[in-house]
């Protein structure tokens, strides 16, 4: 009987989401502002790395006369020159005609740049690829001369360098940021319906109306917190599956995940609907629990405002630090959702650390509920008084 009549509410909350434009639209359209985030800063991510600096930064002064050798090598690497005085070499640069200049005495070449710009970064590494390539051809010219092979010479011993790390950074990076939009976008689904559920009922007298038909408090409560977390479930899964699908595109779109694509285990997959699901639960519980102690529904909106920066920026800031997930961590909210995803993408599963993340969810959800529940039958929350 209880439960048929929870099922009530839940119905009667669940046709209240699906029949307001605003609360639907935070349901299904906010998630796909997922995808435009990923696609986004994967689009800037390749266009910043594969920026060819010795086209944007390939002005390089020389303060001696070059070569003809001199000039084939330097054209062959597209570095524009500039033969001139060091002072008006120095000049130059101020005014960013050039980005570096090298003087010669006898031997020993100089490249003179601002070590704190990264344009002389950028043409500092174009001019070192420079002297390297035309070293060895003074280096080839100067033991043929003598009658030495400068292949066994030059080429006395190979080095090759292999890669060990198996993760990308940018992949890393667009996974855990795509999750905390994914939090975000939970979080702002669940205001709106937590708002208009309770603010916004008691706002329009419905609220009073309800609590006067043989329904316990508890059994209104409980209804409204489910109705509220399904809208949010809802969003969030959504969310996931375009962001996997963004994923599926951006590998197949730049060239920056070609070695190490962004992609998601199975178990991570999973993983990862739990977190939603008791993420769902935990905010929209909040949600309400704010929301009933506001008199009108502007201004339960007001006081719910911060949750969606709460549940972004304590997951950002850990990620940015590069806080490792502890059990301590695993407890505090907003933090721990985060901050397990971040893991459990990487392939880092620890069951402990996800089992305290539910067992500590269940606990506050319990707290919030039964903190609702009191001030439910305190007639000054429920009617302003």
């Amino acid at each position: 009987m209880k439960n048929n009549k929870i099922g009530k509410v839940l119905k009667k909350e669940i046709v209240s989401v699906f029949r307001d434009k605003k609360s639907l639209a935070m349901m299904l359209i906010i998630p796909l502002i997922i995808p435009l985030i990923i696609i986004g800063m994967s689009a800037l991510f390749d266009a910043q790395m594969s920026e060819d600096a010795g086209d944007n930064y390939n002005k390089i002064g020389f303060s001696y006369e070059l070569s003809a050798k001199e000039q084939e090598i330097l054209t062959s690497l597209n570095i524009e020159t500039t033969v001139d005085t060091e002072d008006n070499l120095k000049e130059k640069i101020n005014n960013d005609e050039v980005y570096l200049y090298i003087t010669k005495n006898e031997n020993k070449y100089t490249l003179n740049y601002n070590m704190s710009s990264d344009k002389g970064g950028y043409a500092s590494s174009l001019a070192n690829n420079y002297l390297s390539i035309y070293k060895e051809y003074l280096q080839t010219e100067k033991l043929s001369s003598n009658n030495i092979n400068p292949t066994d010479i030059l080429n006395i011993i190979e080095i090759k360098e292999t890669d060990l790390n198996t993760e990308s950074y940018f992949a890393n990076y667009i996974i855990s940021y795509a999750f905390m939009f994914i939090l975000m976008a939970i979080t702002v689904s669940a205001t709106y319906p937590a708002t208009d559920s309770t603010a916004g009922e008691k706002e329009r007298g419905t609220l009073e109306t309800l609590l006067t038909f043989p329904i316990k408090s508890r059994d209104i409560i409980i209804g409204k917190l489910l109705g509220v977390t399904t809208s949010s479930i809802v969003t969030g899964v959504l969310s996931l599956i375009l962001a996997l699908l963004s994923f599926q595109f951006i590998n197949n779109t730049y060239s920056i995940y070609e070695s190490i694509p962004v992609t998601m285990s199975i178990p991570a997959i999973l993983i990862s609907i739990i977190i939603i699901i008791m993420y769902s639960l935990f905010i929209s519980g909040l949600s309400i629990a704010i929301a009933s102690m506001s008199k009108t529904f502007k201004e339960a909106q007001s006081a719910l405002t911060p949750l969606t920066f709460l549940a972004m920026f304590p997951g950002m800031i850990a990620f940015m630090v590069g806080i490792p997930t502890t059990t301590l961590y695993s407890i505090i909210p907003f933090l721990n959702f985060s901050m397990i995803f971040s893991d459990t993408s990487a392939g880092n599963i620890n069951i402990i650390n996800i089992a305290l993340m539910i067992t500590s969810t269940i606990i506050y959800i319990v707290v919030v509920i039964w903190y609702i529940i009191k001030e439910y039958k305190s007639e000054k929350v429920l009617f302003g008084k």
